[in-house]
């Protein structure tokens, strides 16, 4: 069975993370996977060296100005060269151009990929809605079933015009075994910032960008600091560093500075989850099932989280859930988890930890993907 997977990009972002990860899960002695972005170059290439080291065919086309006639060509003459048995596309612009080849080239399923639950007006792009509904007239007769990686995004799609006949709900997944509790890790943190070894650490995993709302956890953070005299706060991702002024500015009025860390964007992520008492999302939107809740849990760390996309569904009864931009309640929220004893901080980390595994593990999600293209391949047809 080829299976050809499309997408926008390879950059590093939470789909093409979840394609490279199904990719590596697959099992190759029944199917035979390719991947094609529609960009290349630069940052959109990131994730290529890591899926090409697998032994897996990776096109990159260089779309440029996506949707012209050259690009077009390019994508129809690689789907013709390779007759793969099912495609399989992922994000709006692969969902449009990579769904309207293959149904003008080849006989094979079409599965979509949606992995987006925003498209207010304020903050998606005028193209990205274009497109969307665009897909949402066409979904009626291009793909055969359209994959979401979240209810709250089929939610959204469906009352946008798809056809919600043909959705399937299949989260995202996690490496468990990559992603796990490590007490060296734990201990190696707090010496690495000078910290006492019992001390207790609440971190955000996220790039600083008014989706993640980093606002709403320092604030959250600065409620806190009179109640928890023993917990420091981590912030961790692309541009949560001391030159953000803007960031500083916020850590600053809560008066307790010196007990923030940014630790900028970092290349250890399993060790810096599993260094965290506490992971707290604290987006304010635009959340779809995000793989830093599944990452913190699987390394045994419970979660307080605000309730945006299937984040409340993800961590379920092992953490606790606050309303977005509610400070207040997400310091509630936190204190709800902190003021645990150890044991019973524990308890609620092997009981996160569990809950991945057989949820939202990377097998059984494999398993889901591949049940359905085995659903959609007849006998003989691959």
């Amino acid at each position: 069975m080829r299976v050809l997977h499309i997408i926008n990009d390879l950059g590093v972002g939470g789909a093409e993370i979840m394609l490279m990860r199904l990719l590596f899960e697959t099992d190759r002695s029944r199917v035979e996977p390719v991947v094609m972005s529609l960009k290349a170059g630069g940052v959109f290439t990131e994730l290529v060296p890591s899926i090409e080291a697998q032994g897996i065919e990776v096109l990159s086309l260089d779309f440029g100005g996506i949707g012209s006639p050259l690009a077009l060509t390019k994508l129809a003459r690689h789907i013709r060269r390779l007759r793969p048995d099912l495609i399989q596309t992922w994000m709006y612009h692969a969902d449009l151009f990579g769904g309207l080849a293959a149904r003008a080239l080849t006989s094979a399923p079409v599965v979509w990929g949606l992995h987006n639950s925003d498209l207010d007006k304020s903050r998606a792009r005028r193209a990205t809605r274009l497109i969307a509904r665009a897909c949402a007239r066409l979904s009626h007769r291009v793909p055969t079933r359209i994959i979401s990686c979240s209810e709250v995004a089929a939610h959204l799609h469906g009352q946008l015009g798809y056809d919600r006949d043909k959705f399937v709900v299949i989260p995202n997944g996690i490496d468990t075994g990559t992603f796990r509790p490590d007490a060296k890790a734990h201990a190696a943190l707090r010496r690495e910032l000078g910290l006492p070894q019992d001390t207790l650490i609440a971190g955000v995993l996220a790039r600083f960008h008014p989706q993640k709302d980093h606002r709403n956890f320092v604030q959250a953070a600065g409620m806190l600091g009179a109640r928890h005299p023993r917990v420091q706060f981590a912030l961790v991702g692309a541009d949560c560093e001391p030159a953000n002024a803007e960031l500083m500015g916020w850590i600053e009025s809560t008066g307790i500075a010196r007990r923030f860390h940014l630790l900028g964007k970092r290349h250890d992520m399993p060790r810096v989850a599993a260094a965290l008492d506490l992971a707290v999302m604290s987006s304010a939107y635009g959340e779809a099932f995000p793989l830093v809740l599944l990452e913190a849990m699987s390394a045994g760390v419970p979660c307080a989280v605000t309730d945006v996309g299937d984040s409340a569904l993800i961590v379920g009864d092992t953490g606790r859930a606050a309303p977005p931009r509610d400070p207040a309640a997400l310091a509630e929220a936190m204190s709800g988890i902190l003021s645990l004893s150890p044991t019973e901080r524990a308890a609620l980390g092997a009981a996160a930890r569990e809950r991945i595994e057989t949820r939202f593990s990377l097998p059984v999600i494999a398993a889901r993907y591949q049940a359905l293209y085995d659903e959609l391949i007849r006998p003989g047809d691959a």
